[in-house]
C-alpha cells in the first residue's frame, strides 16, 4: 500500500492530485476536470471496477445510518459530492418516503445525471441538486440531521474545512456518515489490491469510459488518502464526538461515523 503518512491534506499552498503536488487552488479545477470526463460512465465504472461491492458498501452506510421512518417532522439530510444520487435514493428508500434530501456536488455534470434520474423515479419533490464547493456550504447553521459523502471526501482539497462545515450545518444530535476507500489490513490482500488498481482499473477506464488518465488519478487519490484511524482522528478534531469507524472487504473500504453532541 501506499504511504499514507503523506495524507491528502493541504500541507502550505500545495495539496496532492494523485500522487502530484499541486497549487491549493490548482486541485479543485483538476479533479471537476476529471469528473466531467467520466460523468456518464461514473456508476458503470464503479459496477466494473469492484465487482459490484460498492452497491454493498453503500447498502451499509445507509443501514448505518438507519434514517427514521417517521417523526413530526421529515428526516433533512445532506449527501454531499452525490451528484449522480445514488446515495440520496438510497437514503429516501430507506426512510420509506419520510426523508427529504438535498444533493451537493461541484460538478455540474454529475449532478445533472442526479436530477434526470430522480425526476425518472419521481423523487423530484423529495430531493433538490445544489453546486457547490464543500468547502463552504451555502447552508444555514444546525440544519440537516444528517450529512453523508460516498468517495468524495478525498478529492476535496481542504478536508479539514469540509469537515469543519459538515459539523456546522448538522443540527446537534445530527451525524456524519462517510464511506471512502481505505487501507487494506489483510495481508496479501493487499499487493493483489495494488496490481489490480494500478494494471487492470486504468485499462478499463480506457475501454469503457474512454479515459485512462482519470482512473489513474483516482487510484493514486486512494492511496494518498488517511489511514483509517488518521481519518478518524481529523472527524474529531473538526469536533464530532463517538466517532467510528467499520472496515469493509478487508479495509478496501471504510465507512467512519461522528456525532454533533
Amino acid at each position: 500500500m501506499g504511504d499514507n503518512s503523506t495524507a491528502e491534506t493541504a500541507a502550505g499552498d500545495t495539496a496532492s492530485f494523485g500522487f502530484r503536488q499541486v497549487g491549493i487552488g490548482e486541485k479543485q479545477g483538476l479533479v471537476d476536470d476529471v469528473f466531467h470526463r467520466v460523468a456518464r460512465r461514473y456508476d458503470l465504472m464503479n459496477d466494473l471496477m469492484s465487482g459490484g461491492l460498492h452497491r454493498l458498501w453503500k447498502d451499509a452506510m445507509v443501514a448505518w445510518l438507519a434514517p427514521p421512518k417517521s417523526g413530526r417532522r421529515p428526516f433533512d439530510f445532506l449527501d454531499v459530492a452525490g451528484g449522480t444520487g445514488d446515495i440520496a435514493f438510497r437514503i429516501l428508500e430507506a426512510s420509506g418516503g419520510h426523508g427529504r434530501g438535498t444533493v451537493y456536488d461541484i460538478n455540474g455534470s454529475m449532478l445533472e445525471i442526479g436530477r434526470e434520474r430522480a425526476a425518472q423515479r419521481g423523487l423530484g419533490r423529495l430531493l433538490r441538486f445544489v453546486e457547490g464547493n464543500a468547502e463552504v456550504l451555502p447552508f444555514d447553521n444546525a440544519r440537516f440531521d444528517a450529512y453523508t459523502i460516498a468517495f468524495g471526501i478525498r478529492n476535496v482539497p481542504r478536508i479539514d474545512l469540509a469537515l469543519a462545515e459538515a459539523y456546522r450545518v448538522l443540527r446537534p444530535g445530527g451525524r456524519l456518515l462517510c464511506l471512502e476507500f481505505s487501507e487494506v489490513d489483510v495481508p496479501g490482500l493487499d499487493r493483489i489490491y495494488d496490481l489490480y488498481s494500478f494494471n487492470v482499473i486504468p485499462a478499463m477506464g480506457r475501454l469503457v469510459a474512454g479515459d485512462a488518465e482519470a482512473y489513474h488519478y483516482l487510484v493514486e487519490s486512494i492511496r494518498r488518502f488517511p489511514h483509517q484511524e488518521a481519518f478518524a482522528e481529523m472527524i474529531r478534531s473538526a469536533g464530532f464526538s463517538r466517532v467510528s469507524y467499520r472496515n469493509l472487504t478487508g479495509g478496501v473500504a471504510a465507512i467512519h461515523s461522528g456525532w454533533k453532541l
